[in-house]
Order: C-alpha cells, then structure tokens, then sequence
C-alpha cells in the first residue's frame, strides 16, 4: 500500500491537547470550596450545579461568572460586605489550579516533538478568545513545536470552526493542498464533518470530554484514543512532506 503524503497536523486543544473537562471541572470545585470557606452560606453540591447552570447560560467565556452566581444567591446567603471578598476567593482558587494542575496529555508532547522532529508541520485550528487560547498554547509548552504563524484562532481570524474557509486558511498557510494537511479534534461535528468538506485528513480524538460519545455526519479517516495512535497511524499510512 503507498503511503499518502502528509505536510501537516493542525489540532484543537480543548480535550485534544489536555483534559478541559477534567481541569474546567477541578477548578471549578476548588472555586466552589473557596467561596464557601469565605461565608457563602450554601453546600458546595448545590453551589457546583448553579455554577454550571451560570455557564450553560452565558456560554465558558463570559468573564463574570462568579459575579452572576452570587447575584443568583437568595438574601443573607453571604454576610453583609462581603460580597467582592467572596468572589474573589474563587477567582483566586480557580486560577490556582492553573499553576497545580494545567498540563498536556501526559504523551503529548513526546509525539508531536517526534512529528516535528521528522519534519511535519505543526499548527493549532481552536474556538475562543484569543488570550485564553494563547495562555493555553504557552501553559502547554507548545511553542517549542508549533510556528506562531500555524495558530489560527477563530476570534482573532473572524471565521467559526463551522465554517470550512478556517481550515483552507491554515492549509494555504502552508502553500499546502488540504488533502496534504490533517486535523485532530474531538468535536465530530466541527473537528471532522467541517475539515472533510476540503478534503483534509481527519482524526477523531475518543480519550474522553463532553463529545465522546457524539455522532458526525461523516466518519473520520482514523479514530485515535491517545497521542501514540496517532504516532502509529502518521507512521504507517503517511509519507511526511518537510515543510520549509
């Protein structure tokens, strides 16, 4: 079987790099527990589902979520004055984790600087706002294996994931045909229906995260369940084009 030429990977990064489920939902616990311990007068359980009901409504970005918990809160559930100290106590939690616990799949980084190394291109394709997504990007110590001009962030670049002109933008990046570029995502419905609409390589990240389990409208070219599929899968049915 000849293998088929392969410049370059582009990746999302929420539950594809690192666990965002698992972090969102640790910081978010700790948060919980920090606001308590400075008087909010509620069990932390109650408080979590609250949380959660804040972000489903206004969306993971909003930058005021604990602001609109405590207005959510009935009458003398935290003491008079108090109210700013509270919610700062679980911004301060919450960003505390950031430094104990934000960190890449464990096998991550070994396959893409292994990729790199060999000479593919790498880049990143994410929804967000740009400075939450950089800080990731940096948190995660990519920058080591990606060009800051293969990081396309739907914020910064005005186009959704939804829309396939993102990922013919980051495949011209490269004067690459997009049947030369890949994509590895865990959304279906964005991460492999929207790339495929281009002819773009795709890879369906199944390690876990709220999309596990959601049907596309198309089937990925592979399904990987960690970092050293994929490392198998570029070995053995790709021939690395080296980008300049």
């Amino acid at each position: 079987m000849s293998k088929k030429p392969l410049k370059a990977l582009f990746f999302d990064i929420d539950d594809t790099l690192y666990s965002s489920t698992d972090f969102a939902a640790n910081a978010r616990r700790q948060a919980a527990q920090a606001m308590i311990k400075s008087g909010l007068k509620i069990d932390e359980e109650s408080l979590l589902e609250e949380l959660d009901e804040v972000i489903r409504e206004f969306g993971s970005n909003d930058e005021k979520h604990f602001d609109k918990l405590l207005r959510r809160m009935p009458d003398g559930a935290y003491p008079e004055g108090s109210r700013l100290f509270v919610i700062m106590a679980g911004v301060i939690a919450y960003h505390q984790c950031k430094f104990r616990s934000f960190s890449p799949f464990e096998d991550a980084l070994e396959v893409l600087k292994r990729l790199h190394d060999k000479g593919l291109a790498l880049g990143i394709i994410s929804a967000g706002v740009p400075v939450k997504q950089v800080e990731k990007i940096i948190r995660l110590n990519l920058l080591p294996m990606i060009d800051y001009n293969h990081i396309f962030i739907t914020e910064s670049v005005g186009i959704a994931k939804t829309n396939p002109k993102i990922y013919m933008r980051a495949c011209r990046s490269l004067g690459a045909d997009p049947a030369e570029c890949g994509y590895v995502g865990d959304n279906p419905l964005v991460d492999v229906d929207i790339p495929r609409r281009i002819g773009m390589r795709t890879f369906f990240s199944r390690r876990g995260g709220k999309y596990v389990n959601l049907p596309g409208k198309t089937r990925p070219d592979h399904v990987i369940h960690n970092f050293w599929d994929l490392w198998d899968i570029v070995e053995r049915e790709y021939e690395i084009k080296h980008h300049a």
